[in-house]
């Protein structure tokens, strides 16, 4: 029986409302952090322990409507990643597997979930590092190795999704979080909208990201975990170029290129770039699924487990077109950065203590997991 949505709450027995807890009992829920089609994302604040912050993703029931099963799956892939998760959920319903569910380090957890009457409450790590392309802009060196290693989180993390039957669908580099503001911060993988579990029936259904989504897909072919190492592809391309292999202002253009796997290491972009680097970038973007690198396979490449990625300082050049062709507006990622800021510094005034090594941030671009929904085909 699905957890939320198709449930009618009002069928509770009142001992079962007696046990439930509600999110105001256990959290202050406080500044927007941001919005999407069906939800929006708020600051929120233990109240037994005033130091630790939260994300909390609100799901409106009635903009929903109709939409239910695609909670309940991503509410299902983000409890299968997330081992402190609450399994009662606060709607009288318990999971008797607990001992089952994991968790990686590079997978945005799922503390905790709440319901009723009008709205689904997601208890979510707050992420506070920013975007990927954002800091890559922001640092004054940045080379071959430093995109193998980014690669490397991305790849581990999928492959343990892939391991556990997960497919994500929609990877990205807005799907790509730093975890907080610190230099050497890991990599965190967002959004599980569209993730998909393998054992839940064959994959047909075309969704994704223009420009990142595998020509299987396109084809409306049944397609598999192949889908996520092709987008694992473009973003590696990305990565050591600062622009897209496929582009196009009409769909149609941009989809022929991606069924035929159309793409070059233009000069002089890619004079600096090592063969072994383009060398991995054709094994994951290769058209014919079967022969595409797995994960596991991709994390044995030299340019990802030795020491074929250069050193050359190629920021310059990476920088000055992921500006290009990334640009957008910043003002309300800055507004979000300076509320939970201001968050911040009240908590520690209130408490007359210093905050936690894991809540600190500073005045850098936020971005949480479900701040917006994708754009989807």
């Amino acid at each position: 029986m699905p957890l939320f949505g198709k449930k009618d709450v009002s069928k509770k027995t009142k001992k079962d409302a007696e046990k439930s807890q509600s999110i105001e009992d256990k959290y202050d829920v406080k500044d927007l952090l941001g919005t999407g089609a069906f939800s929006e994302v708020r600051l929120a604040v233990s109240k037994e322990r005033p130091n630790e912050m939260y994300a909390v993703k609100i799901i409106d029931k009635k903009a929903l409507k109709g939409k239910e099963d695609s909670l309940d799956n991503e509410i299902k892939v983000l409890r299968r990643f997330s081992k402190s998760v609450k399994r009662s959920d606060h709607s009288g319903t318990d999971d008797k597997n607990e001992g089952q569910w994991l968790t990686h380090p590079n997978i945005v957890q799922l503390l905790e979930t709440f319901e009723d009457k009008s709205k689904v409450y997601l208890i979510m790590e707050l992420v506070t590092g920013g975007e990927l392309f954002d800091r890559i802009v922001q640092k004054g060196s940045y080379t071959e190795k430093d995109a193998a290693h980014l690669i490397r989180q991305v790849l581990g993390a999928v492959d343990y999704m892939h391991e556990q039957g997960v497919v994500h669908r929609d990877l990205k580099p807005e799907n790509l979080l730093y975890y907080s503001t610190d230099d050497d911060s890991k990599i965190m993988i967002s959004d599980f909208g569209l993730s998909k579990i393998e054992d839940s029936g064959v994959m047909a259904t075309a969704c994704g990201t223009p420009g990142y989504v595998a020509p299987e897909v396109l084809a409306q072919k049944p397609y598999g975990k192949a889908v996520d190492v092709w987008s694992i592809g473009v973003i590696s391309y990305i990565l050591l170029c600062g622009y897209p292999p496929f582009y196009d202002e009409n769909d149609a253009n941009l989809f022929a290129q991606i069924l035929k796997g159309e793409f070059e290491f233009d000069s002089p972009y890619w004079d600096d770039i090592s063969d072994s680097a383009k060398n991995f970038i054709r094994q994951l973007m290769c058209v014919d699924a079967d022969k595409r690198y797995t994960c596991r396979e991709a994390l044995a490449h030299p340019w990802i487990s030795g020491n074929a990625a250069s050193s050359k300082n190629i920021h310059g050049t990476v920088s000055a077109q992921l500006k290009k062709n990334f640009a957008k507006s910043r003002w309300k990622q800055a507004y979000h950065a300076t509320t939970v800021v201001r968050q911040m510094k009240k908590m520690a005034l209130n408490s007359g203590a210093g905050i936690s090594q894991d809540a600190r941030m500073d005045n850098q671009d936020y971005l949480v997991n479900g701040m917006t929904e994708s754009n989807r085909l």
